[in-house]
């Protein structure tokens, strides 16, 4: 059975690191990463302009497309409402799919610095303009916030696997993941 496999977690945790290792490792899966799929809309660079309709639009047609074809979705993205999440499992469960929900997690003050160690060492104008309105909207306070509205995501939706992320340990975390999306042996 496909599988639609939500990766949540804070901004800079190792969620498109993490995706980008499953589908390499899983031939036909589909690595829905949203921040990839913003840059080919026109106009995300333009704070005045919201993208984010269109983009979200592309987004269930696609997992809708790839989950009826068999294939499992993999979709590294923040959510910290939990209305947007019980969206993504409707949309696995009417595409004959299941729902995984997997939140990567390290502690506060650390995803903090990863996110802004991230922007600061990163070429990628994607990154940079994420990191430029997070910065215009209240940098730590921003970053402290969706943290706090994620962990109260997780204490609401018991279902959730939460898969410590470490700094510099790709490998490790991904192993943790895999574990994590295993299923259960039949007995």
């Amino acid at each position: 059975m496909a599988r639609l496999i939500h990766l949540n977690g804070p901004p800079g945790i190792g969620k498109s690191t993490l995706s980008a290792l499953y589908v390499d490792r899983h031939p036909g899966a589909l690595n829905l990463d949203v921040d990839a799929l913003h840059r080919l809309v026109g106009g995300w660079q333009d704070e005045e302009t919201d993208t984010w309709p269109v983009v979200w639009s592309l987004v269930r047609a696609m997992a809708q497309t790839h989950l009826d074809g068999g294939h499992d979705v993999v979709l590294p993205q923040y959510h910290a409402k939990v209305d947007e999440i019980i969206g993504l499992e409707k949309l696995a469960h009417q595409h004959g799919a299941a729902f995984r929900e997997v939140v990567l997690l390290g502690d506060r003050e650390a995803a903090i610095a990863r996110f802004n160690r991230r922007a600061r060492d990163s070429d990628d104008p994607w990154i940079r303009h994420h990191h430029r309105l997070i910065e215009l909207g209240g940098g730590h306070a921003v970053l402290a916030t969706m943290y706090d509205n994620l962990m109260e995501v997780v204490r609401l939706r018991p279902g959730t696997v939460v898969v410590p992320s470490v700094v510099g340990a790709v490998q490790e975390t991904y192993k943790l993941l895999a574990d994590a999306l295993r299923e259960p042996e039949p007995g």
